[in-house]
């Protein structure tokens, strides 16, 4: 038991690092390369920080235990939300300006109503994520579209703004891209081990040692990333990383994991954590549109989506406690 603690302690420290230093390397080398700002900020930047939630739930999903690997998922979204938005909207109001984010946000609706779809009859197996990986696909192919025809999207100033506060040659971004990979493999391993582990230890199911420790701990990038875009006015970039990371977290993440290993799903995850997933993601397509003025997350909203994470989780909590 102390020896898992340890590894989930460790395996969180090194992935934050990592995924740091990979989507860093990353978009410099896409800079390098000649990607444009805007499609930089929505593929490499909003996608790339889901890299932790990827390789973590690969992992779980290879070494049989698929509840993890949903779990990390969908606990992800609820976080992105719910903590790292809260989080950010308390430091200072976000303002959704950008286009591109007013789009993506109906599109991340219609992505969560069709994982519940595929979710309702308790398994996600090799269709299942054959349907998730095509429409990322799909969205993939429409983010490059929209990156390459929409250049001045204010979006794509922030991300400017962002890469030329750390300027980086190729070779070091490079040798960054390769680092970051291979520290976010090493330090998923050692999480998923540890937190199976802690899981069997308690007599809890790997779903909710995945909805609550590994969810947090892969959602600190994002968490990271917002605030210190938020400090800097990006408001669109620090929301543009949490639609990008629940994009690509509902079909990437699960996707890939399901092809893995058939995922046998809880009735629990419907009702209890999807729906909540669903909630947040209405309420945030609510706030950022904007009904009688400009799109806006509060500092009240900020605070209510604070509250709802904190019960959430001490929901999630008590019934570890109480097993």
């Amino acid at each position: 038991m102390t020896m898992a603690t340890l590894a989930i302690l460790i395996g969180l420290v090194l992935l934050v690092w990592s995924a740091d230093k990979f989507v860093e390397g990353a978009a410099a080398t896409a800079k390098h390369m000649g990607m444009p700002s805007l499609l930089i900020g929505i593929v490499i930047i909003g996608f790339g920080t889901s890299a932790p939630e990827m390789v973590v739930s690969a992992l779980a999903a290879s070494d049989g235990n698929p509840g993890l690997a949903l779990g990390n998922a969908y606990g992800s979204n609820i976080t992105n939300i719910a903590l790292i938005l809260g989080v950010t909207a308390l430091i200072a109001p976000i303002a959704v300006q950008s286009q591109i984010i007013r789009k993506e946000l109906p599109i991340l609706l219609a992505v969560t109503l069709l994982a519940g779809w595929l979710i309702y009859d308790g398994h996600l197996g090799g269709v299942d994520a054959a349907i998730l990986l095509v429409v990322l696909l799909g969205l993939m192919g429409w983010s490059i579209k929209e990156g390459l025809s929409q250049r001045q999207d204010i979006l794509a100033s922030e991300v400017d703004d962002e890469l030329d506060s750390h300027p980086m040659s190729l070779k070091l971004a490079v040798i960054w891209l390769i680092i970051g990979l291979l520290f976010l493999v090493l330090s998923s391993r050692m999480l998923v081990w540890g937190a199976v582990t802690v899981a069997q230890s308690l007599g809890v199911s790997d779903l909710i040692i995945g909805l609550t420790i590994v969810a947090i701990g892969t959602s600190l990038p994002e968490l990271a990333s917002s605030i210190m875009a938020a400090k800097k006015g990006e408001h669109d970039l620090a929301i543009g990383n949490v639609i990008g990371s629940n994009l690509f977290n509902t079909l990437a993440v699960v996707g890939i994991a399901a092809g893995i290993h058939p995922l046998a799903v809880e009735s629990e995850v419907l009702t209890r954590d999807w729906a909540l997933m669903l909630a947040l993601t209405v309420g945030l397509l609510v706030m950022a549109i904007g009904i009688k003025g400009p799109g806006r997350i509060t500092r009240l909203e900020g605070a209510v989506l604070l509250g709802i994470y904190f019960s959430y989780t001490g929901y999630l909590g008590y019934g570890i406690i109480s097993h």
